[in-house]
């Protein structure tokens, strides 16, 4: 556990923005963990956790210590009649636990297949995609109290999912760091293609009696096909939450906007695709200097090389406010920006 100084984080973060951090350091154990968080010279520091990187955009240096979270490790504690227990180290690639999953064909993550990120930060928004999200397949998650030290554990109502939400976006912002989460998986699966195109895919893959690796064969032809490659191209996907209106504001919309595509959440609530609200507004593909908005999803914002996290910072508000004027709905990011 090597304490490294003005550390570049370009390798990182997946928006791949040239910051750096104060402090550098990682750990690959909670005893490791434990240890970085009583160096004295740490003890004044604003602290950073960061896994996959795929979920942050750098607007500035961080005056502070970056810890990169190593934990790796999965293990199947138990089964039951109907589910199996399987718990992942939080700084398992998501993909390649999602991947782990299918090979012993257990049941639930197939639609959150390809989601950049580590297994940590999976529950610390409630990852989501396809119609599924990650508090469906959600058993506890341990998470070290960076003041103490201490090991705590959330199950599903402690965490307090919402909508791309969980307590530790909310009231434990910054006071906990995920060490391992346990899922409680599928034996009998439990397919859910109704969302997106996903049907659609299976069809032209000639798959008609899908599995849960069909599935999650073609939700990954999908995101393959709608969104660019951070290794290529500089993003952190989806960066907004499609928004949730009233019933009523989305009737007054449609009688102005008859194509406005919805998904309903509940008897008063509907969702509305933030991409397709972004792309009536004319930013789908638009590039500005060396930073813009995909050709192929509106939802996400990248960088061609070289671009500053301001410059994609000023983009995401720039959109949020024409998307504000032409509707009156205010999108909110997803990712979370320093």
């Amino acid at each position: 556990m090597k304490l490294q100084s003005d550390y570049s984080l370009k390798a990182y973060n997946t928006f791949g923005i040239d910051i750096k951090a104060k402090l550098f350091v990682q750990f690959s154990t909670v005893q490791e963990l434990q240890e970085v968080l009583q160096m004295p010279e740490l003890q004044q520091e604003e602290k950073l956790v960061l896994g996959g990187g795929s979920n942050v955009l750098f607007t500035k240096d961080f005056d502070g210590v970056v810890m990169r979270n190593e934990i790796k490790g999965i293990e199947v504690l138990r089964h039951d009649n109907e589910h199996v227990y399987v718990k992942a180290g939080s700084g398992e690639v998501w993909h390649d636990f999602v991947l782990y999953t299918l090979e012993h064909n257990l049941g639930g993550l197939e639609n959150l297949s390809l989601i950049p990120g580590s297994v940590g930060a999976a529950p610390l928004q409630n990852i989501g995609a396809y119609g599924v999200e990650l508090k469906d397949v959600f058993h506890e998650l341990e998470a070290v109290e960076l003041a103490t030290g201490e090991i705590h554990t959330f199950d599903n109502d402690t965490c307090q999912f919402g909508y791309r939400e969980s307590v530790f976006k909310n009231k434990l912002k910054g006071r906990y760091v995920v060490t391992a989460v346990t899922f409680k998986l599928n034996k009998e699966h439990r397919l859910n293609t109704s969302y997106g195109a996903i049907q659609t895919t299976l069809q032209e893959m000639q798959v008609q009696q899908p599995t849960i690796q069909d599935i999650s064969a073609a939700v990954c032809h999908i995101r393959s096909t709608k969104l660019p490659n951070p290794k290529e191209i500089g993003n952190a996907g989806s960066f907004f939450k499609n928004p949730e209106i009233p019933l009523k504001q989305f009737e007054n919309l449609k009688a102005q906007f008859p194509g406005i595509p919805s998904y309903p959440v509940s008897d008063t609530t509907v969702k509305v695709p933030a991409g397709w609200l972004i792309e009536q507004c004319g930013w789908k593909g638009k590039v500005i200097d060396n930073y813009g908005v995909h050709k192929n999803q509106a939802l996400v914002l990248v960088n061609y090389g070289g671009a500053k996290g301001e410059q994609v910072r000023q983009l995401a508000f720039d959109i949020i406010d024409s998307v504000e004027d032409k509707f009156g709905i205010r999108l909110h990011p997803e990712v979370n920006i320093l």
